[in-house]
This record gives structure tokens, C-alpha cells and sequence, in this order.
């Protein structure tokens, strides 16, 4: 038969026991959820639209950069059909030239190149201010204690169950909005958090390079 000093003790122990099981079932767990910008960013209202007049601005930025580098082109070319007649002085005089105009070329094309970037960040800036919005008001309507993005290159999320995606979620209010309206060129917005985007494409460095001394 079991003592009554030995019985008080294990009654004990199963109430601290039921206490610390039902301490665990309370503990409140914070509430997880992830995005994916991408997919948002590619069906927000307006979208379509910025990457229309970014191209539309880019025709005079690749137009520049083009008939740079065919005068750039021209003049190697015709040092090289000229080289043979050409006496030493003349040729270092030409090469001068190409390497100077080469020059010109490649620090006019970066900074074209910065131009349109800045450019490319203006008109997706209202944008990713309004889908920031929409998350956090979401976040603090639903009550996620955070909120990942798992298409951003800098995180950690490599596996997660989809019922914590709530994309669709932000897609579903940001289509209910009106569309973003993008800066005017010239303002100096800041830099978008989010999604990345991709630099323009259109300047590359002409075909043939500057001649040397033989």
C-alpha cells in the first residue's frame, strides 16, 4: 500500500505536470506567412505600363549609344585600311585619336547606362510603395508577426507549406486599387525595397578593337 507521504508526492507531481502541459497548450505561436514579389509585381496594375514608356524612353538612349559606337567602328576601320601608307607620325596620331574617342564611348555609355537605371527605378518606385503598403496593412489586419519573401535573393527560405503563401492575398487587394502612377523624369526617388529589377539592355562596346603599333 502506498504511504501517504509518497502519495502526496505524486499527486504532486501530476498537478505540475497537468500545469506545464496546459502552460504549453496557451503559449501563443507567432503567426508566419511569405510572399512572392515576383509574381506580384508582374500582375500589378501599371506594371504593363512602366515597362512600356521605359522602353519608349530607352529608344533615344540606344540610339546614342548606337551612333556612338558605329563612329567609333568607322574610324578603326578606316585606320586599318589606311595603316600600310601611313608614315609613324600619322599613325600615332590616329591611334590617339581611336584610343580618345574609345574613352568618350565608354564613360558616355555608363553614364547612360546609370541614366536608365535611375530611370528604370523611378517608374517602379510607386509601385512597390503600394504593394509595401498592402502587406503591412495585411500584416497588421491578420495578425503575421512577419512576413518572408521567398523570391527575394537574399533570404533563407528554401521549403515552406503553401498554406502560409498569401500572395494571392496581396494580388487580390492590389487589383482593387488604382494603378500606381510613376515619377517624372528627372526626381530622384528612393530605392524601391522588394523585387529587383533588371538592368536595361542596348549598350555594348563596339566590335573591333583599337589598333596597336605593329
Amino acid at each position: 500500500m502506498m504511504s501517504t507521504s509518497l502519495r502526496a508526492v505524486v499527486t504532486a507531481l501530476a498537478l505540475t505536470a497537468g500545469v506545464a502541459a496546459t502552460g504549453t497548450a496557451q503559449t501563443a505561436v507567432p503567426k508566419i506567412g511569405y510572399i512572392n514579389s515576383q509574381t506580384i509585381l508582374a500582375q500589378a496594375p501599371g506594371r504593363a505600363e512602366a515597362e512600356a514608356q521605359f522602353e519608349r524612353e530607352m529608344t533615344s538612349f540606344r540610339q546614342t549609344v548606337q551612333k556612338m559606337g558605329d563612329s567609333l567602328n568607322l574610324l578603326i576601320a578606316n585606320y586599318n585600311k589606311e595603316e600600310v601608307s601611313l608614315s609613324p607620325a600619322a599613325k600615332e596620331t590616329r591611334q590617339k585619336a581611336i584610343r580618345a574617342k574609345e574613352e568618350e564611348y565608354s564613360t558616355k555609355t555608363r553614364q547612360l547606362e546609370q541614366q536608365a537605371q535611375q530611370r528604370q527605378m523611378e517608374l517602379v518606385e510607386p509601385i512597390m510603395k503600394q504593394i509595401n503598403a498592402i502587406i503591412t496593412e495585411l500584416r497588421r489586419q491578420e495578425g503575421y508577426a512577419m512576413i518572408f519573401d521567398a523570391a527575394s535573393s537574399s533570404g533563407v527560405l528554401v521549403a515552406a507549406d503553401s498554406t502560409l503563401d498569401i500572395t494571392q492575398k496581396v494580388i487580390a487587394r492590389l487589383k482593387t486599387m488604382p494603378a500606381a502612377t510613376a515619377t517624372r523624369p528627372g526626381q530622384t526617388p528612393a530605392k524601391p525595397a522588394g523585387a529587383p529589377v533588371s538592368a536595361p539592355a542596348g549598350a555594348t562596346r563596339p566590335k573591333t578593337n583599337p589598333p596597336t603599333d605593329r
